[in-house]
Formats: structure tokens, C-alpha cells, sequence
């Protein structure tokens, strides 16, 4: 397939465990399919950048798809509390972490790539908030659709990063790209907050509710 990575640099050779552990999946290169997408990450900084174009095979390699029906959102929300970074103290937070983490957690090291939701800004803000009980899952699923950001394609084993072949690098305006960018990031909250205004149903869940019932993988009530 071919992948585009945003960056302020040209990068013709990723490097393995090149990026921050705290990013979504932890270390690996992100990558998406939409070259709109990569253009605004390009410029997140508000600075001119580039579009990195490659060829990806994912022949041979064990991908981890949490967009699969087989997974769940707390599939993909297990694994970002354990890497991200800046979750609420007290209240709930912190019993909800340990819980999505023993129950929902699949470990990403035993797979060469991983691909899921990406958690900008407006999405990490809405995880935040289902973390710490104030949304329900309901409207959790419904806010990772409002920004419309795509998947992410993560390469995450020394294999997947010897199957990523540099094609070339686009310059991209920042006038032009972080505008579309935050653009699109309060179009997404807006949307959340008329979202999160509206009635809950009886039969929605909450984190506490997870918790309490003891709701794992498997269970009908999480699709």
C-alpha cells in the first residue's frame, strides 16, 4: 500500500525506535493513506513541512486491525492509557486505567504493525472524558467518528521497517495545512459538545459500570 508520513523533515530511512514512547501505540512510525491527513500533521506546529510518500508491504507481517470486528474501542483505549500520557488523577481515572489495562490491553510488541484510531487532540480529550466517567460509551464511539481523522498505519517491528521503501517528499504550506488542521479540530469538538448534551439512554454504559459488572472481552453489550 502506499503510506504517507507528516513531518517537518524529509525522511527517506525511518529509523526503528525512532519516535517517543509516549505516543499512541508507543514507539513505531505512524503512518496513514491519506495524504490530506499527513499534510496537516506535517504542519502541526504551525511550520512549514513535508509529506513523506513510501510503499509499504504488509506481506508476512502480523498486523494487529483494532478496527476489526473481532475488537472493541477498549481494545483501542487499553492501549492508549498505557502509553499516553496526562490522564485525570483521582476520581475513577485511575481505577478505570487498571482496569481497561487488565481486561481490554493486547499487547502491541508481539506485532509488526498495528493500525486503529489516531488520537489528536480533540479525540484524546474525548478518551479522557469516558476515562474519567463523565461520557458514556455510547458517546465515546460516537466522537472518534467527528473529526473524521482516518486510521493510522503504525510500523512497529525492525520486519515492517525493512518493507517501507521511501517513494518522495511533498513540502507543505503551513498557511495553508495548520488551518485545515485546527479546522477540522473544532469542527470535532463542536460536534462533541452537542454530543455530550444530549440525553443518555437508561441502558448506556458507563466506565463505572464496566467495572462494577465486570464487562470483558466477548461481551455483546460492547458492540
Amino acid at each position: 500500500m502506499i503510506v504517507y508520513h507528516g513531518s517537518d523533515h524529509i525522511i527517506e530511512h525511518p529509523i526503528f525506535n525512532g519516535s517517543k514512547r509516549t505516543n499512541d501505540y508507543g514507539y513505531g512510525f505512524y503512518t496513514t493513506e491519506s495524504i490530506e491527513l499527513a499534510k496537516e500533521w506535517a504542519c502541526s506546529e504551525n511550520r512549514d513541512g513535508f509529506s513523506n510518500k513510501y510503499n509499504a508491504d504488509l506481506d508476512g507481517l502480523n498486523v494487529l486491525n483494532l478496527t476489526d470486528s473481532q475488537y472493541n474501542i477498549l481494545n483501542w483505549l487499553a492501549i492508549l492509557t498505557k502509553y499516553r500520557t496526562y490522564w485525570q488523577n483521582g476520581s475513577i481515572a485511575e481505577e478505570a486505567k487498571n482496569y481497561l489495562q487488565k481486561n481490554f490491553f493486547i499487547d502491541p510488541s508481539t506485532y509488526d504493525v498495528i493500525i486503529g484510531y489516531r488520537a489528536d487532540d480533540s479525540y484524546f480529550s474525548f478518551a479522557q472524558d469516558f476515562v474519567a466517567g463523565t461520557i458514556s460509551l455510547s458517546k465515546l464511539s460516537e466522537a472518534m467518528r467527528l473529526g473524521k481523522l482516518g486510521e493510522q498505519i503504525t510500523l512497529k517491528s525492525q520486519k515492517s521497517f525493512s518493507q517501507i521503501n521511501f517513494i518522495e517528499a511533498e513540502p507543505v504550506n503551513s498557511e495553508i495545512y495548520y488551518q485545515k488542521k485546527m479546522a477540522r479540530d473544532r469542527e470535532a469538538r463542536r460536534a462533541y459538545r452537542q454530543t455530550k448534551q444530549s440525553a443518555d439512554s437508561i441502558n448506556d454504559l458507563f466506565m463505572i459500570d464496566i467495572m462494577r459488572e465486570e464487562i470483558k472481552n466477548g461481551d455483546p453489550r460492547l458492540r
